[in-house]
């Protein structure tokens, strides 16, 4: 089910007043840290925690300075400003979007109530657990993504590259402020967790399992940021809605950080299906690894495997504890404020998928216990969008193949399709059937193995690899060819293009 007009309603007037960001402070913020020595000292014990683990598992390419956003407001203009900042001495910070005095929880039982200013008692291991699954994504993509800049295919990607590192240690500061300010010792011990915890780490692995992925290449980033990213997104759309007023300040303003990553995504994707269709178009309709480009089909095996293990972010299709959620203000829909209901769902159904006697069928479910399969719904037309983009960058070319969204089923590890082999299409397959096909839908290694060799690094200003499409536009009115990242001398692996 996506949104449509008649559910909807339309975006409400944006209220409240700008909100500086105090950099005088050790820890930028606008919560007035000053104010609570106790919070301060906290925090300021955590920040030296924060800033090894940056440097262990943080971008591991040596720079001078890169050329970065830096929020200075939480307002709708001018919230930011971008100069070169050597990345250890970016100022993380702690910044919630503005208060709204008069805000009430606008869903579930306490619906019309003023929004929590502190942690209900009832509510309190759900709003952490909740607080800590968010948590722990922000440093495990940082680490995922850690070498991927020694193969970066120009200076401009390399920028967007660690400005998406950069913004995900913030918003790991977001979630710590919250464990820290309002959960006690308890959520101080969860902070320190968040720095132990490693992504694909055998003995202590990060806690969803599409952050234990490998980050193998730049195409894989690419998706990554395009789909999982994306998740995030919309989970973070969610708690934005929360009873609990200081987690949805926060997640309102990450949501603004967060549109850059998926525009890296959504350009990178479509610079590198460019690249493709231009020497489709010039072989005739034909492109090879030799020819300099990854192949078309391989970007469909790469879309592929994101977007599967993303759809698991959203969990089984029926889940009690997203119901209780809902039904305790923690965790709305996806533009919950604008949904033309009643807002507690108690009598609402809907259709959902499942598998019996080989076949794909549908059955009515209760509306609260599907609350995962409504956003994941809302996410899976947002998908659908850019794959549409890419898609005419291949009929502007002439190309007549075109790139698809996979079955919901496809690939699944979590929810009603995890025991099932289904195919792209839909298909309900016997594991005979699958194996004999999973190469040609999945990356095989031999396929990664293919893109990384064309993974040469490119560090000429305004220069690309051979396999991706120079950007129309730089960032921030800055040329394509700007110096946006300054490398430290002998920075450079073996075999850069300099």
């Amino acid at each position: 089910m996506t949104t449509t007009d008649d559910r909807i309603g339309s975006a409400p007037e944006p209220t409240g007043p700008t909100s500086p960001i105090d950099y005088s402070q050790r820890i930028p913020n606008n919560v007035n840290l000053n104010d609570n020595r106790r919070l301060q000292r906290a925090l300021e014990g955590w920040q030296p925690k924060f800033l090894d683990w940056w440097k262990n598992l943080g971008p591991e390419l040596p720079t001078k300075d890169v050329y970065l956003r830096t929020a200075v407001a939480v307002g709708r203009d001018g919230w930011a400003h971008f100069e070169h900042v050597p990345m250890e001495e970016y100022r993380w910070g702690i910044f919630l979007a503005e208060g709204n005095p008069d805000r009430e929880v606008s869903f579930g039982k306490h619906k019309g109530e003023p929004a929590w200013q502190e942690v209900p008692g009832e509510y309190r291991a759900d709003l952490m657990r909740l607080i800590v699954i968010q948590g722990d994504t922000e440093p495990a993509s940082v680490e995922q993504q850690r070498i991927l800049a020694n193969t970066a295919p120009s200076i401009y990607d390399m920028r967007n590259l660690f400005q998406v590192n950069v913004e995900e240690g913030r918003h790991l500061w977001a979630m710590v402020y919250l464990l820290h300010a309002y959960f006690g010792r308890e959520g101080r011990e969860e902070a320190e967790q968040l720095l132990k915890r490693n992504s694909g780490d055998y003995d202590n692995p990060r806690i969803l399992g599409a952050f234990n992925e490998a980050t193998t290449d730049w195409l894989q980033f690419f998706m990554f940021t395009y789909f999982t990213d994306r998740d995030g997104k919309y989970q973070l759309g969610t708690l934005k809605e929360s009873g609990f007023d200081p987690l949805a300040r926060t997640c309102e303003f990450m949501l603004k950080e967060e549109a850059h990553h998926m525009f890296v995504g959504t350009t990178g994707v479509q610079r590198t299906v460019e690249k493709t269709a231009e020497v489709m178009k010039a072989n005739g309709g034909k492109a090879t690894f030799e020819d300099g480009v990854i192949p078309l089909d391989i970007i469909q095996k790469y879309l592929n495997f994101q977007y599967s293990v993303s759809m698991d972010l959203f969990g089984s299709e029926q889940s009690t504890n997203a119901g209780n959620y809902y039904s305790s203000g923690l965790k709305g829909r996806w533009q919950e404020t604008r949904r033309k209901d009643d807002h507690t769902l108690l009598d609402d159904e809907r259709e959902m998928s499942y598998v019996e006697d080989g076949q794909i069928k549908t059955k009515t479910v209760p509306m609260i216990s599907a609350l995962n399969l409504d956003l994941r719904d809302e996410y899976v037309a947002d998908c659908e969008n850019g794959v549409r983009r890419w898609n005419q960058a291949l009929e502007d070319a002439g190309v007549d193949e075109r790139l698809y969204i996979p079955h919901e089923g496809f690939h699944r590890q979590v929810g009603v399709y995890s025991t099932h082999k289904i195919s792209p299409e839909g298909e309900v397959l016997d594991d005979a059937a699958w194996e004999a096909r999973e190469g040609d839908w999945l990356p095989t290694d031999e396929d990664r193995a293919s893109v990384a060799k064309l993974m040469v690094p490119v560090y000429e200003l305004g220069k690309f690899a051979s396999w991706i499409a120079e950007p129309p536009t730089g960032i921030n009115g800055q040329p394509v060819e700007y110096d946006y990242v300054h490398l430290e001398e002998d920075g450079a692996p073996e075999g850069a293009s300099a």
